[in-house]
C-alpha cells in the first residue's frame, strides 16, 4: 500500500489539473477569506484557533481517515490549487502529498519546523523522524508559532489578530502540559509507561516524563507479530506497568493478548491521527489531548489504586 499511490500519481495529477481548469475562479475571491488547506483534521483545528475568522480552514481529508496511506484524489489537487496556502505537517507524514505542492504555485508552510525531532525505533524507518510531533502541547506551541507567522505574511492586516489568537491557544496547550505533568508526577518512577499498540507517543511520553514502550512502531511493515507483543508483555511484568493502552485507529486485540498474560489492565482507547465528529469525544484538538491525558493518569492510577 505504501507505493500504491506513486502509481496513480500521474493521473491524479492530470485529472487535478482539469477539475482546477474548469472550477471557475477562486474559492478564497467567493468568501471573501483567504483559504488555508491543511492536510488533517487535527492541523484544522489547530490552524483554525489561530486564524479566527478572517480565513477560511479546510482538510484534505475527512474525519476518522488514516492521515499515514491516504491515496489523494483529483478533487484534493484541485483544491491545493485553488488554496492560498497549504499547512502540513512534514517530517514524512504526508509523502502522499509532496510532489502535489511541488507542482503548484501556493504558498506552503510546514508547522513541524523547529520540532526537536525524535526518531522512530525498529523496523524498516529506523532512524527516520517520528511523524507524530502534534501529540506533544509543548511541540504544537511552535506549530502555532509557525502558523500565526505564516498566517500574518498571508493576511498582514490581521496579524495582531493572529499574535492574539496565538498567544490564548498557547496558553492553553500549555495548561494541558502542565496538568499531566503535575499528576503523573505522584506515580512511581516503574509505573511511570505508556505502553501503546503503535510507536505515535513519543513526543507526548518525553515531554511528559514517561518512558514510552509500544507494540510496533510507526509505520512498521509488520504490526502485532509474536515476537513484538513477547517483548512487551516481558516489559511490562518485569517493570510492573499497572495499565496498558491502544490508538483508536488499530485493533487493540495484540494488547489485550498483553493484559490476559499480565496483572496490566487495559487502560483505554487514545486518539493520534484524526478527530472524532462533533458529537464526538475528540471534535477538537484540545478535547483530543485531554481525553489522552486524562485517560492516560485515570488508567496508571486506576490500576495502581
Amino acid at each position: 500500500m505504501r507505493t500504491q499511490w506513486w502509481r496513480a500519481a500521474g493521473l491524479v495529477l492530470a485529472g487535478a489539473l482539469v477539475l482546477a481548469g474548469c472550477g471557475g475562479g477562486s474559492r478564497a475571491g467567493e468568501a471573501d477569506r483567504p483559504v488555508v488547506l491543511t492536510t488533517f483534521t487535527v492541523l484544522a483545528d489547530i490552524a483554525q484557533n489561530v486564524a479566527g475568522d478572517h480565513l477560511a480552514v479546510e482538510s484534505i481529508t475527512k474525519v476518522g481517515a488514516e492521515i499515514h496511506g491516504y491515496e489523494p484524489t483529483p478533487r484534493d489537487i484541485a483544491k491545493a490549487s485553488e488554496a492560498d496556502l497549504i499547512v502540513d505537517n512534514g517530517l514524512g507524514l504526508e509523502l502522499w502529498f509532496e510532489q502535489f505542492v511541488e507542482s503548484v504555485d501556493v504558498p506552503h508552510v510546514v508547522v513541524s519546523e523547529g520540532v526537536d525531532v525524535l526518531d522512530i525505533t525498529g523496523d524498516v524507518d529506523a532512524g527516520k523522524p517520528n511523524p507524530h510531533a502534534w501529540m506533544s502541547p509543548v511541540n504544537v506551541q511552535i506549530y502555532v508559532d509557525n502558523m500565526v507567522e505564516a498566517f500574518s505574511e498571508l493576511d498582514p492586516e490581521h496579524a495582531t489578530d493572529y499574535e492574539a489568537n496565538g498567544e490564548e491557544y498557547r496558553s492553553e496547550l500549555q495548561g494541558v502540559q502542565d496538568g499531566l505533568e503535575e499528576e503523573l508526577a505522584a506515580l512511581p518512577e516503574n509505573e511511570r509507561a505508556l505502553v501503546t499498540c503503535e510507536g505515535a507517543f513519543s513526543y507526548l511520553a518525553r515531554d511528559a516524563g514517561l518512558t514510552e514502550q509500544f507494540i510496533w512502531p510507526v509505520n512498521a511493515e509488520q504490526q502485532a507479530t509474536p515476537q513484538q507483543v513477547a517483548a512487551v508483555i516481558d516489559y511490562v511484568d518485569s517493570q510492573g506497568v499497572p495499565a496498558v493502552f491502544c490508538e483508536s485507529t488499530v485493533s487493540d486485540k495484540p494488547m489485550q493478548q498483553v493484559v490476559e498474560a499480565t496483572d496490566a489492565d487495559f487502560g483505554g482507547t487514545l486518539y493520534v491521527d484524526s478527530l472524532s465528529g462533533p458529537d464526538g469525544p475528540v471534535p477538537t484538538y484540545l478535547d483530543l489531548l485531554r481525553h489522552d491525558a486524562d485517560v492516560i493518569v485515570e488508567g496508571l492510577f486506576g490500576s495502581a489504586a
